[in-house]
């Protein structure tokens, strides 16, 4: 079980031990992309929506996401968020919204999975503010784009890495 760290020795889940780890500088960036009909993206961008400010709100999400994400993933650590971006960027040809996040932290663990999570949730906010005038409005394509820092130092994905066939 030595290559499964979140394993015990008897292959029980468990939280890794980061304490002997040092702090250093952590990035995660993080896109995901909410598809959706060619009107509701017009009446999107012409604020013409039931609900408002879908952008904004979703803006808010995912940042209130990022800072909630070790209460939603069992075993991620709770971190001290230095900086939390969200952009949402529609996009016309595709049909949809581009999210793009950005975590930044110093501590012992990386923060990839607040930036996932960042993503993830304001593309569901922008799906609950969209989902009366779009019943269709879906969300893919959440990846990991880039993380920093750490033992493990730079990734960045590499275009279609982890795409769906």
């Amino acid at each position: 079980m030595a290559d499964f760290n979140h394993l015990d020795a008897r292959g029980r889940a468990r939280m890794v031990d980061v304490g002997e780890k040092p702090v250093t500088a952590r990035r995660a960036v993080a896109s995901a992309f909410v598809a959706m009909a060619p009107e509701t993206l017009a009446r999107l961008n012409e604020g013409r929506l039931a609900k408002g400010d879908a952008l904004l709100v979703a803006k808010l999400a995912g940042i209130q996401g990022a800072k909630r994400t070790s209460d939603l993933i069992p075993l991620c650590h709770p971190l001290p968020l230095d900086q939390v971006t969200v952009d949402l960027e529609p996009d016309p040809d595709r049909a949809g919204v581009t999210i793009r996040t950005e975590a930044r932290t110093q501590a012992r663990t990386g923060v990839e999975m607040e930036a996932l999570t960042a993503a993830s949730v304001a593309g569901l906010a922008l799906i609950d503010m969209v989902k009366s005038a779009d019943r269709s409005a879906h969300l893919r394509s959440v990846h990991l784009e880039l993380k920093e820092g750490g033992k493990s130092g730079r990734w960045v994905r590499e275009a279609g890495e982890g795409e769906a066939p």
